[in-house]
């Protein structure tokens, strides 16, 4: 008996170390199973501490076996899809994770136990990722998931720490909840602890979904505040002002509801232009005006000559017209809140091909009318129809040409291949980069220095426009945070400061959640009226690996991704409200074994 579950451990155990030498997303053992190397999203973040990767548990399900369970739970046939999948084998994986009985997770913890015991020569294994199993809560007290982790002093195992995490279904009722109490007698009983401590985390979503007439909008853009705090008085508690808190921000660009939705569609077609570059074909959005680009250029060309003829500068003119347009902004120095309650991104000095490249990109409908636009732009100079102002350091191609005219030493363009969107592309760029830097740099939140791996242009077209479209990204979260949330220039300034440093090392992402340390006082009318999404309380003893917890987490989400709860609730009312908001309700207790 003895022979064969060291066998068995042994198997196990193999198979374990295999899935993380060889960092495998899946390995089967024993036929139904699962291994898995999981790095990120670990569902399990929520609960523990700690960054490593995890070896992850279940069972695998095959679709026949998926029938024949649903069958006897009169549940819901598998889809038509899977069922009439002619190139499927007969038996087909079921994708979702499933969870395995209370009796063989234990058995296979018990074996990473004795794999992990240097007392136990014989199954005796290399220390070996965390182990988590999943568990179909159908116990008692509704396992969810067993864990183990190595405990080591110096470079030797010495011990073992063991978790069971159990979940419950949600409800309203708060008083069927454990007291912070409870919850401390539960610990020190458990670990015979003669001093304890605790903490309290909580989370409110602060930007998100919202429900307008029976209808959820889902947002794109995601604010959530974290708190954290010490000496947690009771479940539920409200975040101490002294608490640190969080502001987790999620954005995906374009947003129909965003102030900055035409600056969006600006990128966008900057977009379509480096789309073309790269595969020599574009599919050019709906023009916004309704004159053709052949008419407005000629308009812009006109309106040039004739205040040439009457000798009044373009310059002056062009920045008149934009200060008419809009209102002046306050001082950046007063450091109000109220400053950034305009987010338009108009500058009173739009150059020549600014302003083109604005005419260009609302009525732009084909190739051709880039190559005829820029034509009669280049002959007009050419001739010296018109003298137009560029900015001194303007980078894109026809400013550069403009600027040699005041010289009479033009270049011959060649209007052929790709060189016109090139041109037009180079345009955009220079307009766009121009407008966001204006923004940071007049609101003091930034200095050139900070951006100069945004101004840079010895870089190709495509990375300056992903480097254009970072900071797009970036002026849109600000946008949010200075509107919605109304936060002050302190907070903005260290925080925008923080987005930049990233996105000069880090690729473009939407799905980044950029992180902004906060005062509690700052956001409290946003959070001190509102449920939270989550709280939960940590009571603590011992020290270093020796520390033991023992928490209790509510949320109005299940943080269990393998069990189906029937709780049908947090849902929205006919009028658009919600009910009292129902929690589901997790416990995690550790018990640590010593080997040496």
């Amino acid at each position: 008996m003895g022979s064969k579950i060291i066998s068995d451990a042994n198997r196990f155990v193999d198979s374990l170390k295999l899935c993380q030498e060889n960092d495998a997303d899946e390995l089967i053992y024993e036929d139904n199973i699962q291994i898995s190397l999981v790095k990120q999203k670990v569902p399990l973040h929520k609960l523990i501490c700690g960054n490593l990767p995890v070896l992850v548990v279940g069972k695998k399900l095959y679709l026949e076996n998926a029938q024949e369970r649903e069958e006897d739970e009169e549940d819901s046939l598998p889809s038509e899809d899977l069922l009439n999948d002619e190139g499927s084998s007969e038996q087909q994986c079921v994708s979702a994770p499933q969870p395995l009985t209370l009796t063989a997770a234990r058995q296979l913890l018990s074996w990473y136990t004795m794999s992990q015991n240097p007392n136990m020569p014989t199954v005796l294994c290399p220390p070996l990722l965390p182990l988590w199993v999943r568990c179909d809560m159908s116990d008692a007290l509704g396992t969810t998931w067993l864990g183990a982790e190595t405990v080591s002093a110096g470079n030797k195992v010495s011990g073992i720490k063991l978790y069971t995490i159990c979940s419950k279904e949600a409800t309203e009722d708060k008083s069927s909840f454990i007291s912070l109490d409870a919850l401390m007698e539960l610990h020190q009983k458990r670990h015979h602890a003669s001093a304890v401590e605790t903490k309290g985390y909580a989370q409110y979503n602060l930007f998100g979904s919202i429900v307008v007439e029976n209808t959820v909008i889902e947002s794109q853009c995601s604010i959530t505040a974290v708190f954290k705090w010490s000496n947690v008085e009771k479940v539920f508690q409200m975040p101490p002002q002294s608490s640190e808190a969080v502001l987790d921000i999620k954005l995906a660009i374009g947003d129909m509801k965003s102030p900055l939705y035409e600056t969006y569609k600006e990128l966008e077609f900057l977009e379509t232009l480096a789309q073309g570059l790269r595969t020599g074909e574009a599919e050019w959005p709906d023009p916004t005006d309704p004159r053709s680009a052949m008419d407005l250029t000629k308009a812009l060309v006109e309106e040039l000559e004739s205040i040439g003829k009457t000798g009044q500068g373009q310059a002056g003119k062009g920045a008149e017209t934009q200060r008419e347009a809009k209102p002046d902004t306050p001082a950046a120095a007063d450091k109000g809140i109220n400053i950034y309650s305009s987010v338009g991104l108009d500058r009173g000095d739009l150059d020549f091909t600014d302003q083109l490249w604005v005419k260009m990109r609302s009525s732009i409908s084909s190739y051709q009318d880039i190559i005829d636009c820029l034509k009669m732009v280049i002959s007009a100079v050419k001739h010296g129809q018109i003298k137009p102002w560029v900015h001194r350091n303007s980078s894109n191609s026809l400013g550069r040409v403009i600027l040699q005219s005041y010289k009479q030493k033009m270049e011959a363009v060649c209007l052929t291949g790709l060189t016109p969107v090139h041109m037009l592309l180079e345009m955009g760029l220079d307009k766009m980069r121009k407008d966001y830097i204006n923004y940071l740099i007049g609101r003091e939140l930034t200095t050139l220095n900070n951006l100069s791996y945004y101004m840079c242009t010895d870089v190709d077209l495509q990375e300056q426009v992903t480097r254009v479209k970072k900071l797009h990204h970036l002026l849109e979260i600000l946008v949010i945070c200075s509107t919605f949330l109304s936060l002050p220039y302190e907070c903005l300034f260290p925080f925008i400061q923080s987005c930049l440093k990233y996105y000069k090392t880090s690729p473009y992402d939407e799905e980044h959640v950029f992180q902004m340390q906060i005062r509690p006082v700052v956001i409290s009318n946003f959070y001190q009226k509102e449920e939270p999404m989550s709280w939960g309380a940590e009571v603590f003893s011992g020290q270093g690996s020796r520390e033991v917890r023992t928490s209790f987490h509510l949320s109005d989400q299940p943080l269990v991704d393998h069990v189906t709860f029937s709780s049908d609730l947090n849902k929205t009312t006919a009028n658009g409200d919600k009910e009292e908001t129902a929690f589901f309700s997790t416990t995690v207790t550790h018990s640590l074994i010593n080997f040496i």
